[in-house]
């Protein structure tokens, strides 16, 4: 039977080299060369000028200015209130307010914002009038209106306008770092990175890889040579004089209500208003990239359904509206940017294709060797020798294209993680082809029918304090592997994500131990520092409270005196986990304050080493 099956699949090889070869395989290798070509010259370009741009993050001269965070909220119920508690315990800035916005028909979510806002007086509910969803840039529009009448009653104006979702970890400069190049730019990208997972979680693999690149090469490179800059979705800041010239234009409609991808048509506008765009340039902080972080989808399913509305928008909505740029500032340049943009369409699909066929074409030539017969496939192949070195160059630019994905995912999270960029490789084209084809049917019926697109809701996860911790040891494992620079101490790490975390409150609250200086009063210096920035510092200082040690799933937690029920069941709701209270001196509060508060000490090592300095979960420094 065996040989029966090989002669069979000898057969099936001929017939392909005798009848296919001529006419689908040249043409798809003559597409790959190409396409590989486009990606090269991107690469070249980047190798030249990308190291020249920077942005370092400098403390912001002169008062703040005023930045109001736009919020679009729908079905955020379960994530809302954490994401609000954690980001507005960790941003290092003063002058700045968010206005959250709700449909009217999402109770929960409105409920969840009031409560939060009751909480926080920078957090406001910005109710849109009409039943949900519509699109995030009706969402958007009706933000922005309460803003404009918040304004007209009163209240302080915004100088700058920032985007956020609900799942993102601001990181505590942004905001700093916005109101500092808002001064020359009308708007500007801070980068998004996704936050690190396992291995083995290739969905979101895909989208470490993607944002590691994209954010790394393209969008600088992008914005350096003078083409439109679209927004990322998050981390978006516009100076408000832009948004103002923008509703004259558009007739008081910042974001356009039919657009899947508001971010994309917005930058494109402002671009074409003469709006200067800048992106920040991925840079570290004592091993912290400057970034916004988030998880994004982690299931197939999830992945597809929200790519379909980044493909429909990037690609579908904006050829729709504006061609190939022929009437933009550089219109060379822009449609070779819409071309890179819109190579998804069928790109995923030849991409798919020629992934399948390398791999049929290995699992044929190993059935051959192994019937000691002639592999046809390899033979026609031969036969035409400038097919040969056709083939030859499209495997030469295919392993340059993994070489620079892996550099920047590896910048990132570090080189372990970034050998797998191959694998995810194959699975994003895969999901990208899904999510191709889901695109174009659910647009050429959008269109058959009249009916509108409606917002492709993704469901959101935030890090609790727990995931974030397992991301970390996952980044530093990554990072020390790849040779990344690490802290010489545990006590001297720099703060992972934790000390963004926020989670749900545990099942149940232990009691308030109170023996003062009991377990827990050893030498600050012998704490990781990880552990001390737990809990948001602003909390701890005021509570009198230090978060010091986890032991068998509980965080100990050292106080300074008798805590109110109240604020230990605020505690416990910030901790994420079981908590148990110890007594202790407040001069010992005064040692670990300072402890979690010093910058990292540089560790300077033999001749012949490597410096060593602090990493974060999913990042490793340049």
């Amino acid at each position: 039977m065996v040989e029966v099956l090989l002669h069979a699949a000898g057969g099936l090889d001929r017939q392909w080299a005798s009848a296919l070869l001529p006419v689908f395989l040249i043409w798809l290798a003559v597409y790959l060369l190409l396409s590989g070509l486009d990606d090269l010259a991107l690469d070249v370009v980047w190798l030249f000028a990308a190291r020249r741009s920077s942005a370092p993050a400098q403390p912001v001269s002169g008062p703040e200015k005023r930045i109001a965070i736009l919020l679009p909220l729908w079905k955020e119920a379960g994530v809302i209130e954490r994401m609000l508690d954690h980001n507005l315990a960790s941003i290092r800035y003063r002058n700045y307010e968010i206005l959250a916005g709700v449909y009217a028909n999402d109770e929960e979510t409105r409920r969840a914002v009031e409560r939060a806002a009751a909480r926080h007086p920078q957090v406001r509910a910005a109710l849109v009038p009409h039943d949900g969803p519509t699109s995030k840039a009706d969402c958007l529009n009706w933000i922005y209106q309460r803003l404009i009448e918040q304004e007209m009653h009163g209240g302080a104006a915004a100088e700058i306008v920032l985007i956020h979702d609900a799942e993102d970890l601001i990181h505590p400069d942004s905001l700093s770092l916005v109101s500092r190049l808002t001064t020359e730019a009308g708007m500007v990208q801070v980068p998004v990175l996704a936050l690190a997972t396992p291995l083995h979680e290739l969905t979101h693999g895909v989208y470490c890889d993607d944002f590691a690149e994209s954010q790394t090469k393209d969008l600088v490179i992008r914005a350096a040579l003078g083409g439109f800059l679209p927004g990322c979705g998050v981390g978006t800041a516009f100076r408000r004089e832009e948004l103002e010239k923008l509703a004259e234009a558009e007739c008081n409609r910042l974001f356009d209500p039919a657009a899947l991808t508001e971010d994309y048509v917005v930058g494109l506008r402002l671009h074409e208003l003469g709006c200067r765009q800048v992106f920040v340039p991925i840079h570290y902080e004592n091993g912290d990239p400057l970034a916004t972080r988030e998880y994004f989808p982690r299931g197939f399913r999830a992945a597809v359904r929200q790519r379909t509305r980044w493909v429909t928008g990037n690609c579908l909505q904006a050829w729709q509206r504006c061609g190939w740029g022929r009437r933009m500032r550089r219109p060379r340049l822009q449609a070779w940017f819409f071309w890179r943009d819109r190579k998804v369409l069928w790109g995923s699909w030849i991409g798919l294709l020629s992934n399948l066929i390398f791999l049929w074409a290995l699992v044929d030539w190993a059935a051959s060797k192994a019937a000691s017969e002639t592999w046809w496939l390899g033979e026609a192949i031969a036969g035409h020798g400038w097919l040969n070195l056709l083939l030859a160059a499209n495997l030469a630019l295919c392993c340059e294209r993994l070489a620079v994905r892996m550099y920047c995912s590896a910048r990132v999270y570090g080189w372990p993680f970034a050998a797998g960029a191959p694998v995810r490789m194959i699975w994003g084209n895969l999901i990208n082809a899904a999510a191709s084809l889901r695109a174009v049917w659910q647009f050429a019926r959008a269109r058959w029918t009249g009916e509108p697109l409606r917002w492709l809701k993704t469901e959101h996860s935030y890090p609790s304090l727990e995931t974030l911790r397992g991301a970390a040891a996952l980044s530093a494992q990554a990072a020390a592997a790849a040779g990344a620079p690490q802290q010489a101490s545990p006590a001297d790490a720099a703060p992972a994500a934790t000390d963004w975390a926020v989670s749900t409150a545990p099942d149940h609250l232990p009691a308030i131990a109170a023996p003062a200086g009991a377990p827990g009063a050893g030498c600050a210096a012998q704490l990781d520092r990880r552990v001390l920035r737990a809990l948001p510092a602003q909390l701890c200082d005021e509570l009198l409270i230090a978060p010091v040690r986890i032991e068998d799933g509980c965080l100990e937690i050292e106080a300074g005196g008798d805590l109110p029920p109240r604020d230990a069941r605020l505690i416990a709701d910030r901790a994420g986990m079981p908590v148990r209270f110890v007594g202790v001196p407040r001069e010992r509060l005064a040692q670990l304050r300072n402890h979690r508060d010093a910058p990292p000490r540089r560790w300077h090592p033999a001749p012949g080493g490597s410096v060593t300095q602090p990493s974060c979960p999913g990042s490793a420094p340049q």
